[in-house]
């Protein structure tokens, strides 16, 4: 398929999901806000059929792009070497973090130590509480290590377009 076929279809596929984003703007504004954040049913008739297209939506987006990638670099046998290496570097850098963290339970400004609660709101203790700030710990160190790499190359790239 060429790029003006390819380019027409997505201009529609992009007018009908436009359309059904307005379709739904218009109903929330006819419901109006006041009657919104009072009637149950009524967010139950607008909200919640646009939360739905939403994650529809979405998981339509995210299982393209997903398909859409693997294919590309199961064509260009290349790329999988540079994104599977690039994937371990992260993976081996996400392990040296977490065995590097610290497990000592996080304390507040006082001295404190700061409640753990899991999903149903029971607080946790002892080796589990240690094993969820050790993850929390190595997560954080992890993303800043990312940032900083991030930035680096960010001012790597504007000092070397400065140079030309």
């Amino acid at each position: 398929m060429d790029n003006n076929k390819l380019s027409k279809i997505l201009t529609i596929v992009a007018a009908g999901i436009s359309l059904i984003g307005a379709f739904f703007m218009v109903r929330i504004i006819m419901v109006g806000d006041d009657t919104l954040k009072i009637d149950e049913a009524a967010q139950g008739s607008v909200i919640a059929p646009f939360v739905t297209f939403a994650i529809l939506l979405l998981v339509v987006v995210a299982a393209t792009t997903l398909i859409l990638s693997i294919a590309g670099l199961i064509k260009n046998p290349q790329n999988l070497k540079k994104t599977l290496l690039g994937v371990g570097i992260l993976v081996a850098l996400l392990l040296v973090t977490h065995f590097t963290a610290s497990d000592e339970l996080a304390t507040g400004a006082l001295g404190e130590v700061i409640e753990i609660k899991d999903t149903q709101g029971k607080i946790i203790t002892g080796d589990e509480a240690k094993s969820v700030t050790k993850w929390v710990s190595g997560l954080i160190t992890f993303t800043g290590i990312l940032g900083a790499a991030g930035l680096g190359i960010i001012g790597f790239g504007i000092v070397k377009n400065l140079a030309k």
